[in-house]
């Protein structure tokens, strides 16, 4: 059985880049999107990734990536919706913009990517398809900083229950709530001291710990409709 691709969004640089990678090195074949150019990009390239550049904040972008990946392909093995925006509700921007970018990315794309493309996932060979959707553990907390990602990956999670009622029992339909799973380069030490203590584990779940989530879920015959913590006991820290 020729293996059937998954499509990842936001492959250029930390959890989208890993899992490209590690997808790629077991023989799968990924579908990636990108907005930016990065490095690694053309190593994904050199490895048999095919690449789409898109701004899902352009409506027009996103339905040539939607039309090239039907008119391609017959078949999907999982979309994996990872590509993410993260603006304070204080940056420089209107607000009417910042809410607008917050959806577009983490709601309107996964939205209209599941409706176009969920007859490719029921047509697997797989006994189940998959679409995970990869959300955030302040979803189901709020944000007193970030209240517009806040809301659009509340709004993300209601995907996760809608689609896995509308496309079962083919199309299993989950998300990760992720929490602290790997710091960037430019986090202070002060930053990292401070949100380390944030967790009962007192580490970063690192890119690993994320590909095993994803790959429990790919491998689960049962698990649908479901929001799945990584976040290292952070519902129990009190604040």
């Amino acid at each position: 059985m020729t293996a059937e691709p998954i499509l990842i969004t936001g492959v250029g640089r930390r959890a989208g880049l890993h899992l490209t990678r590690s997808f790629l090195k077991r023989g799968l074949p990924v579908i990636g999107t990108y907005r930016n150019e990065y490095e690694s990009l053309s190593e994904l390239r050199g490895n048999g990734a095919e690449l789409h550049q898109c701004d899902f904040n352009d409506e027009l972008q996103l339905k040539k990536i939607i039309n090239k990946i039907r008119i391609k392909y017959s078949r999907l093995r999982a979309i994996i919706h990872n590509a993410s925006e993260w603006i304070a509700d204080d940056a420089d921007f209107p607000p009417a913009e910042i809410i607008s970018r917050m959806i577009n990315v983490h709601v309107s794309t996964p939205y209209q990517l599941n409706l176009a493309l969920g007859p490719l996932l029921q047509a697997s060979n797989h006994t189940h398809s998959d679409i995970i959707h990869i959300g955030d553990y302040i979803s189901s907390r709020g944000s007193k900083k970030h209240i517009a990602y806040a809301v659009s990956k509340a709004a993300q999670d209601n995907l996760t229950l809608s689609f896995a009622a509308k496309l079962a029992p083919k199309v299993k339909v989950n998300s990760i709530a992720p929490a602290l799973v790997l710091f960037n380069e430019e986090d202070s030490s002060i930053y990292r001291k401070k949100t380390l203590k944030k967790s009962l584990m007192q580490c970063e779940g690192g890119l690993d710990e994320f590909q095993h989530a994803i790959d429990y879920i790919l491998e689960s015959n049962y698990v649908t409709g479901r929001i799945l913590p990584v976040d290292g006991g952070r519902h129990l820290v009190s604040h």
